[in-house]
């Protein structure tokens, strides 16, 4: 179950293994953390909010959501047409800092290649302390920021920004700060990698990676592991997948949904896969709704990510609409699965072997398949059992019927009366049934 104010984690450490010749890869979902922002209301209810309003200059609402609008418009059509000029028209020219962390935001944003981009007013935020600092016009607001990058998202997707504005004496609005509200920013849908300073952007057929400004070789080892695991993933998953890996390696510790300031993940992790949205948590449901994710990579373990590294990952990526309600040992091991079968340029494993380490090391000393509460507490063992559970699902019913198995636990495996109504229906054995399937295999 989440906690309350956070979205379920699919997290986990999986070491390097002295008996298996290869790095196993971790792979954390991170997830949006909701940042307490009421997104479709035009005032807040609280006293605070109150007694800002009272104290605030009346001002005609409508009129300055109108010319805030126009701004935002104006921003995004500069970054499609390509105008920076434009695109810093309406940022304070006192600001010097401000202008030039929009200079180099732009050319981020340029390079990502957007065919949409919009800019829209979510809901007015109050804070006393930003009104003493600007002035009595002093407009701070939520916007989401709608875009879809060109031949990597399948759908628009979303993100949060926070903006201040101010009124000049003619009556225009202009831009101040994009900072102020990032501490109340849902995280996973809020600090994107065009935010994080000057980046690099390398494409190839269905890749995009993002590294620091000068990083070229690092960008084009990034682009050729990427290429062997998006062919992997499309070749392998069940029915194929025709999305696209993004990959995100820069030097900061803190993207997207990815936190590597964390003890854990900053010495076990090697990359989270992170959730994109298509509408933002607390516009229509509270979780928000997925649309795809994209791999962001730990900088202390850059130079440990492979090409299955990726494969893994992005297993995670074909898989994130489905759903967020799959069992942890389904969602591991499939990725897990796919990470350790035959791909280009990656010498094959050995699997026979590595099935039997399972068995011998980790499955007799079992007592059921990976839970989901203390799946990430025990992942040395977690993480093997979950791929050995793959494996033999595959082998006895097939790829179709493991994916299809996917999809319905993924949409529907609320509950574990759910998830094993599901597993009947689709394979006659509950959880606990494949559990016992997988001692009789390994006494057999």
């Amino acid at each position: 179950m989440a906690e309350a104010g956070r979205h379920s984690r699919h997290a986990a450490t999986r070491r390097r293994s002295r008996v298996w010749p290869v790095l196993l890869s971790l792979v954390l979902v991170a997830v949006a953390v909701a940042g307490g922002l009421a997104l479709h209301r035009s005032s807040q209810t609280d006293g605070r909010a109150a007694d800002a309003a009272a104290s605030t200059p009346t001002v005609d609402q409508a009129a300055r959501s109108a010319a805030v609008d126009q701004v935002l418009q104006r921003r995004s059509q500069a970054v499609l047409a390509g105008n920076e000029q434009a695109f810093l028209a309406d940022v304070d020219p006192g600001n010097k800092r401000l202008v030039a962390s929009q200079r180099t935001l732009f050319t981020n944003l340029r390079q990502f290649g957007f065919a949409k981009l919009t800019y829209q007013q979510l809901a007015q935020q109050y804070d006393d302390t930003i009104a003493q600092k600007y002035g009595p016009s002093t407009y701070l607001v939520a916007v989401a920021m709608t875009y879809q990058i060109r031949s990597i998202d399948l759908v628009p997707v979303r993100a949060m920004l926070g903006y201040t504005f101010t009124q000049r004496p003619n009556g225009t609005w202009m831009l101040v700060s994009d900072s102020d509200l990032d501490k109340r920013l849902p995280r996973g849908s809020h600090q994107e990698a065009w935010d994080m300073g000057a980046v690099l952007v390398k494409r190839a057929a269905r890749v995009l990676v993002v590294v620091e400004k000068g990083q070229d070789a690092l960008a084009d080892k990034f682009v050729s592991m990427s290429l062997h695991a998006v062919q992997a993933v499309s070749k392998n998953w069940p029915g194929g997948w025709n999305g696209s890996g993004v990959v995100i390696a820069l030097d900061d510790k803190m993207v997207r949904g990815a936190d590597y300031t964390q003890p854990k993940n900053a010495e076990d992790a090697l990359a989270m896969a992170t959730w994109v949205y298509r509408t933002l948590p607390g516009e229509v449901t509270g979780e928000g709704q997925r649309a795809d994710s994209y791999v962001v990579v730990n900088p202390h373990n850059r130079n440990k990510v492979d090409a299955r590294t990726l494969a893994h990952e992005f297993t995670h990526v074909a898989t994130a609409p489905y759903g967020p309600y799959a069992p942890r040992w389904l969602v591991e091991g499939a990725a897990t699965y796919v990470e350790f079968l035959p791909m280009d340029g990656q010498k094959d494993l050995a699997i026979p072997q590595y099935r039997l380490d399972v068995r011998t090391k980790y499955l007799a000393k079992a007592k059921s398949l990976p839970v989901d509460a203390t799946f990430f507490d025990q992942a040395d063992s977690s993480y093997p059992l979950s791929w050995l559970a793959l494996d033999y699902l595959f082998t006895r019913f097939g790829g179709v019927e493991v994916g299809t198995l996917y999809r319905e636990l993924a949409a529907l495996g609320t509950t574990q009366k759910e998830r094993d109504r599901i597993m009947l229906e689709h394979l006659g054995i509950t959880e606990a049934g494949l559990f016992r399937a997988l001692k009789a295999a390994a006494a057999a």
